[in-house]
């Protein structure tokens, strides 16, 4: 995200804040409760050129926001008592649903050990190329690539480009005007043939970023035999479904849940799209999801949910755990449900 949207979004936060409003809104965009998305939660990295660390948080910060979410009257619960509640209208109590995706060592490391302490339930969405080490993570390989170069080149659209590393705000500048264009690419495909030229051009490795990072099956199965845990579907191989022909969109969503199935022994009823906004997920994968039978899937649109939602549970808001914005005030602010009901322009559902 470009350094002056960061900046954006926090004095949004502390307006409202500061001024009380994220209180009187409460009523009014704070909905029935809030699905929380992770993920990362691990101690702080040193380096300066982190364009990936709106995808962590510290453990501290984490146990933080439970504590606040428990002090706060809010009940933490399951993905299935999310699917009962919306479905039956039980919305005596406002709730709040912890899940992450993607799978990463550290959920086991550092956020587990928290939410067991609490009794917390939490949902991991898995995307089952990861455990099977053949996944590819390309933001953190372009993280990588612009990390440890000085300049970088690449063809686009036919012409060669050279960009500028040398120094930290070029390195950002680089990866949000590289990181754009390759969403903007019309086919996974080619998003993903980009960044392995560049990968291999520059000395990134990108098998070695599972291996790293990634649970394995036999870590998953660990935690998954806890009750508090449910494992949910994230597609095999991570890809922007929007960007890929129907019969592909509909074979990852669900080949991901077989893969689970086999692995595991469980069957996943719940599934995350990956991405997950507006670009990356629409009508289309949300009629999918339905008519494979998840109870239900969670985007990245920014939103608090309401009772209307029992109408679209395949197309459901969650609430961005950012790591650009770890302060306590700003987690307040976002489980008002403020900052989305202005966001959102105080619609309660997106879900076109």
């Amino acid at each position: 995200m470009a350094r002056y949207k960061i900046a954006a979004m926090r004095a949004g936060f502390e307006a409202l804040y500061f001024s009380g409003a994220h209180m009187w809104l409460r009523p009014f965009s704070g909905g029935c409760g809030g699905i929380l998305m992770l993920h990362h939660v691990r101690p702080p990295r040193l380096e300066r050129f982190q364009p990936n660390r709106l995808l962590e948080v510290t453990p501290a910060f984490f146990e933080d926001v439970i504590r606040r979410i428990r002090r706060s009257n809010i009940e933490i619960v399951s993905m299935d008592e999310v699917h009962r509640r919306l479905t039956t209208g039980d919305a005596k109590r406002r709730f709040v649903a912890i899940t992450f995706d993607d799978g990463y060592r550290d959920n086991r490391t550092w956020a587990y050990p928290i939410l067991k302490k609490y009794n917390v339930p939490f949902t991991l969405y898995v995307p089952t190329s990861f455990p099977d080490r053949i996944g590819e993570l390309w933001w953190i390989a372009l993280e990588h690539v612009i990390a440890k170069s000085d300049r970088i080149g690449l063809a686009i659209d036919g012409q060669d480009r050279w960009f500028d590393c040398s120094t930290i705000s070029a390195k950002y500048a680089t990866f949000d005007y590289l990181y754009r264009w390759l969403r903007e690419l019309p086919s996974e495909q080619q998003l993903r043939a980009a960044v392995r030229d560049l990968a291999s051009r520059y000395g990134v490795v990108i098998e070695a970023l599972c291996e790293d990072l990634c649970m394995t099956w036999e870590e998953i199965a660990e935690i998954a035999d806890d009750p508090l845990v449910t494992i949910g579907a994230h597609t095999v191989n991570h890809f922007i479904l929007h960007k890929a022909s129907e019969k592909l969109a509909r074979a990852e969503m669900q080949m991901g849940r077989a893969v689970i199935e086999a692995a595991l022994g469980v069957r996943a009823e719940h599934f995350a799209y990956p991405v997950g906004d507006r670009s990356a997920a629409g009508p289309r994968e949300f009629a999918i999801a339905r008519e494979l039978g998840y109870k239900t899937a969670v985007t990245t649109r920014p939103g608090m949910l309401f009772a209307e939602h029992r109408e679209c549970l395949t197309a459901l808001p969650r609430l961005s755990l950012n790591g650009e914005y770890q302060r306590m005030r700003y987690a307040r602010v976002l489980l008002s449900g403020a900052a989305t009901g202005v966001w959102n322009r105080f619609r309660r559902v997106d879900a076109a």
